[in-house]
């Protein structure tokens, strides 16, 4: 009898503190951010909210109410009410494991894949502080981004949510071919593994390469770009049917196609072929501006990086013969193309070419746009609820409502009176995690 009530007392004793465990793992679980918002973009509407409180939870927007909401015991309160709080940020187009610079061809050659990994550490975190919580990066070395952006999502290291493309698509001497500028004893010909497409087998294979590789999503350079030692910045570059073929083989993996254009006749191209983005778009045509409305198709115009390569085209050797004459006339035609697209109903979506121009200066794009044309809200909501839909992302981020991942960013101020207040964010959370404040 004496054993028997010794095991009955162990047995409650561990039951006791069983749910003594697990009270305290809930009590953790239930710990609460609250945010106090002085205005409130929510990305969803066109309205500015006056006092509003969003409520956090496991990394989560739990609800936002009214007015400022007391916190219970354990919850943080975060004291934003001089802000305007808004959706995490994104820019559909940026290259973290470079940055343009007069030294960029010969660091191409003298950078090992670990020194380019660093940097790109660095400016992933410049990008995650400027606000932007999520990006596509539409072209890089592979094997960096791919770590950088694993590194990322395990919370070794500090940057955005990055959705990769790995390596451009593009045919032999086009904008993405790697050997473009390179001496002909270290010339090779590289093929669909490297990301060169001569044919609709190649098209195929080029996307099935990119899933093995890891990547999130599929880049190709339809036209002749601004930076390739190439004369042509404009010139097609893939047919019809190798869009079409590249399109349709990256559907099989649930990747979206973007097609950086410069050229009219590329451009229309990739629009028929059935590309989801067309990036910067320098010469597009009413013609295709109609097509690209039929077609759903969404335009990235990266008005930053037309306007630095424009700017740092008058500086001499700040790049070499053959790009300087490119980028003195392409950048600045970017700006008109903007407002006529702009004004022609076109879907417009948010990226810079962040890599071209510096890391970090991602929010000046808001300013062009509005310069442009565009209405500061409309240029807030290209950079959140527009963008994660392009993305296929809508049910998860983009806007702040309640079941969304907790990625917000506030400015001081009202950027809607002053939008130039998007250069300067203040605070910055992703899933949850405050990052700067």
């Amino acid at each position: 009898m004496i054993a028997k009530t010794f095991r009955f007392s162990r047995a409650v004793r561990l039951l006791a503190l069983s749910t003594l465990l697990l009270l305290a793992a809930g009590a953790a679980s239930s710990q609460r951010t609250l945010i106090h918002a002085g205005r409130m973009i929510d990305g969803a509407s066109t309205t500015v909210f006056d006092r509003k409180t969003v409520i956090i939870e496991d990394g989560r927007i739990q609800s936002i109410v009214d007015g400022y909401a007391r916190g219970a015991s354990g919850d943080t309160v975060i004291d934003l009410k001089y802000s305007t709080v808004m959706p995490g940020l994104f820019d559909l187009h940026v290259h973290l494991s470079g940055e343009t610079s007069p030294n960029a061809m010969i660091e191409r050659m003298t950078s090992n894949p670990a020194d380019t990994t660093i940097r790109a550490t660095l400016y992933a975190a410049k990008t995650l502080r400027a606000g932007f919580t999520t990006v596509r990066d539409l072209g890089g070395e592979t094997q960096v981004v791919i770590a950088l952006r694993n590194a990322i999502d395990q919370g070794l290291i500090e940057g955005p949510k990055i959705y990769a493309a790995t390596a451009s698509l593009a045919s032999t001497g086009g904008h993405g071919d790697p050997t473009n500028g390179l001496p002909v004893r270290l010339r090779t010909d590289p093929g669909p593994e490297d990301g060169i497409v001569n044919s609709v087998e190649d098209a195929r294979k080029a996307v099935r390469q990119r899933y093995k590789e890891g990547a999130d999503t599929i880049k190709i350079t339809a036209t002749g770009g601004v930076l390739s030692m190439a004369k042509s910045g404009e010139n097609p570059q893939f047919t019809v049917a190798e869009i079409e073929e590249i399109v349709r083989t990256a559907k099989d993996y649930n990747f979206i196609v973007a097609a950086h254009a410069h050229g009219t006749e590329g451009m229309k191209r990739a629009v028929l072929g059935g590309v989801t983005t067309i990036e910067h778009g320098t010469y597009m045509t009413e013609e295709v501006m109609e097509l690209m409305k039929e077609r759903g198709t969404y335009y990235v115009p990266t008005i930053s990086a037309g306007r630095f390569v424009a700017e740092k085209a008058k500086i001499d050797g700040y790049f070499p013969p053959i790009i300087r004459p490119k980028a003195a006339a392409i950048g600045p035609v970017i700006d008109e193309t903007f407002a006529d697209a702009y004004r022609a109903g076109v879907k417009i979506a948010f990226g810079t070419d962040c890599g071209v121009c510096p890391h970090g200066s991602n929010g000046s794009e808001f300013r062009y746009m509005v310069e442009g044309g565009m209405p500061p809200m409309a240029a807030i909501q290209s950079a959140t609820k527009t963008a994660s839909e392009v993305l296929g992302l809508e049910g998860q981020v983009g806007t702040l409502e309640a079941g969304k991942f907790a990625d917000i960013v506030a400015v001081p101020g009202n950027p809607i009176e002053d939008i130039s207040l998007m250069e300067r964010v203040s605070f910055v959370m992703k899933g949850g995690k405050v990052i700067t404040e």
